[in-house]
């Protein structure tokens, strides 16, 4: 018999940190977006957004293998035509390592409906001071 007021247990967001020392760049954008989709749970499912916070130090110091420092380029695109600009990967890291880290993120999350809702639960530093008083859990 199923009742109708049985409410569904409410599963706890947990606050992960990685430090951008300890891994290289993808294998960090590949972990982080594992624990914010959620597929560290036990009741993990596509359709529902129960992943947990990732919060990302030292970006600044992050780590990328080969020649992608200085041949990796980012595009942005205004929507006008001609309003396309690129910058390097070299150049970005120096001006906003946390946008390097964020895209980075973004490209490992599924494509759906849900993916602006798990970008919202990404927190990025670029040194040691998150000032966060969660219970963190460290992530290697």
């Amino acid at each position: 018999m199923i009742m109708k007021n049985q409410s569904k247990s409410k599963s706890h967001r947990g606050y992960y940190l990685f430090n951008c020392r300890d891994l290289t760049l993808g294998r960090l954008a590949s972990k982080a977006a594992f624990v914010i989709i959620g597929k560290h749970k036990a009741d993990y499912s596509p359709h529902e957004d129960k992943g947990g916070w990732a919060i990302v130090v030292n970006s600044q110091d992050v780590k990328v293998t080969g020649r992608k420092r200085m041949n990796k380029v980012y595009h942005r695109f205004s929507g006008y035509p001609g309003r396309i600009s690129s910058r390097k990967m070299d150049d970005l890291l120096k001006e906003n390592p946390e946008r390097v880290v964020r895209e980075a993120i973004y490209g490992m999350l599924p494509k759906n409906k849900l993916r602006d809702r798990m970008m919202k639960r990404i927190k990025i530093f670029a040194d040691e001071n998150h000032g966060l008083k969660a219970d963190l859990i460290r992530v290697k």
